[in-house]
């Protein structure tokens, strides 16, 4: 709804044309596509496996340790930041990009500071070995996490 509001005639985006025919636009509509697909996923595996929400009024009860928090902590966050980057490449719109740049700031911030020292003391040394084996953004090397261990499926 933002898009189409901010599209109107006379609204932000209108005045930054776009084009599915460029390399950016299709570059932004796959972020995108990625983006949303990991962000459905992630909701199904905490409310079907975690036994809450991302919300904060109804989070987890349970770890989630499955899918794709096998390989990065916050896959959640990554799908978002591909959805908000697309979009900015999609519209060719530069305050798109200023309020994904914006959003990215907090959550380096945010993510450290807040949201990870609230899940050790929900989940204690489980969350401070997954901690330890899993990167924060960036995927690595996890065999050594998920072999001969049944909390990763």
């Amino acid at each position: 709804m933002f898009l189409i509001w901010c599209s109107r005639p006379e609204g932000v985006l209108h005045s930054f044309p776009y084009s599915f025919s460029e390399g950016r636009s299709l570059a932004g509509a796959l972020f995108v596509f990625i983006g949303v697909g990991l962000c459905w996923k992630t909701v199904s595996i905490f409310t079907e496996h975690g036994e809450g929400t991302p919300a904060p009024f109804d989070p987890p009860k349970k770890l989630v340790l499955l899918g794709p928090y096998k390989f990065v902590r916050n896959p959640m966050m990554v799908g978002v930041w591909l959805v908000l980057s697309g979009e900015a490449l999609i519209f060719g719109s530069v305050p798109l990009g200023v309020w994904f740049l914006i959003f990215f700031g907090l959550c380096l911030i945010l993510i450290p500071f807040w949201e990870e020292p609230d899940l050790q003391n929900r989940f204690g040394e489980s969350y401070r070995e997954y901690m330890r084996k899993v990167p924060r953004w960036i995927p690595s090397n996890f065999s050594s996490l998920t072999k001969n261990n049944p909390n990763y499926h």
